[in-house]
């Protein structure tokens, strides 16, 4: 039994149904809302509020917009103007969720964070280990493999042996006022989903126009700045070559992006660091694993290794399409995670 708990409640019916369920459970309980931007919207913040006071819990908001800011959105736009990819919500669930909101919870006197993430941890021979969730179409696991043992010693995730459908269906039993609210889909920082736009905005500076290039260098048209384009692209390279072609990579010193047909795109191994692991301490050989490489990709067989300086060399048993420097790779024994960090390159290109 969870003693006392502070519950990340972000006016969600996910969060919501984790707070009625934790509250179930007895002890100590109190809602935390993160204020994420200095003026967000009191929508989601008010929607907290108001299932704090129908379940009887205390409930705070945190202004976290400083440390969202320099940990989140900064990195964020320092990784694409790198040339990378990065995910948002990854960095945010280690370093605000379970950094920043657990700091204030441990001030509060409360032993843990509780979230509505679709996960599940369980303790084995002294390790917490992170496995998906029941509901297979919402398990959120992924956005979790950076979180490291302290870290999932802290944490609760009471909606990880339920499926969505259930979730829904609790929270109109209970009456919840946000029982039929939609969930949340895009980046919450970028929800129009235009990152370019995002980049002039938080930059005060236009993406340059540069050359859009064929494998063989030859200048095909112009972009409209290569840090807007991500690996795999196809829409909107504004060119027509006659057949599809789509983004191979990126020169951000030169500002050229270089385009190809879709067999170019696969690889058969990438490298991997800043490595996480949560199901044994360090990585001694080869071993078995199946690999994600982004949130919608399905985790593919392959065999990790260590590759020196805490970097990984993971091998697919089949090639992958559009591995993106700055994802993160989450690798899994069934449904067991076992650690998780960040691709740096494509290997082994078919």
């Amino acid at each position: 039994m969870t003693k006392s708990a502070l519950i990340a409640m972000s006016g969600g019916v996910d969060s919501s149904v984790a707070a009625w369920l934790t509250l179930r459970e007895g002890g100590i309980c109190a809602g935390g809302t993160m204020r994420l931007f200095p003026q967000a919207g009191p929508e989601d913040i008010e929607d907290a509020q108001a299932v704090a006071r129908q379940l009887g819990i205390p409930h705070y908001v945190f202004d976290l917009s400083a440390d969202f800011r320099e940990q989140v959105m900064d990195k964020f736009v320092q990784t694409y103007l790198a040339g990378a990819t990065p995910n948002p919500c990854v960095t945010c669930n280690r370093c605000l969720k379970f950094g920043s909101l657990l700091r204030r919870a441990q001030e509060l006197g409360l032993d843990t964070v509780v979230t509505g993430h679709y996960a599940q941890v369980q303790v084995q021979g002294g390790r917490y280990l992170l496995r998906k969730g029941a509901d297979r179409g919402k398990d959120q696991s992924y956005f979790l493999a950076l979180l490291d043992q302290a870290q999932l010693s802290r944490a609760r995730f009471p909606l990880g042996a339920l499926t969505k459908e259930q979730v829904r269906e609790i929270a109109q039993e209970q009456g919840l006022l946000n029982a039929r609210k939609r969930d949340s889909q895009d980046v919450c920082f970028i929800p129009d989903g235009d990152c370019g736009a995002f980049l002039e905005r938080y930059t005060g500076r236009p993406c340059q126009p540069g050359d859009l290039l064929d494998e063989a260098g030859a200048v095909l048209g112009r972009h409209l700045g290569a840090a807007r384009y991500t690996i795999g692209q196809r829409r909107g390279l504004g060119t027509a070559c006659g057949v599809p072609v789509y983004v191979l990579r990126k020169d951000m010193e030169r500002n050229t992006v270089t385009v190809g047909p879709d067999e170019r795109l696969y690889a058969r191994s990438l490298r991997a660091g800043e490595m996480n692991w949560i199901a044994f301490d360090r990585l001694t050989g080869p071993l078995r694993v199946q690999a994600k490489i982004r949130s919608r990709h399905l985790e593919q067989a392959a065999t990790v290794e260590p590759a020196g300086e805490g970097e990984v060399l993971v091998t697919f048993d089949q090639p992958q399409r559009a591995i993106s420097p700055g994802q993160t790779l989450a690798l899994y024994d069934g449904d067991v995670v076992l650690g998780g960090g960040t691709i740096l390159a494509a290997e082994g290109a078919v």
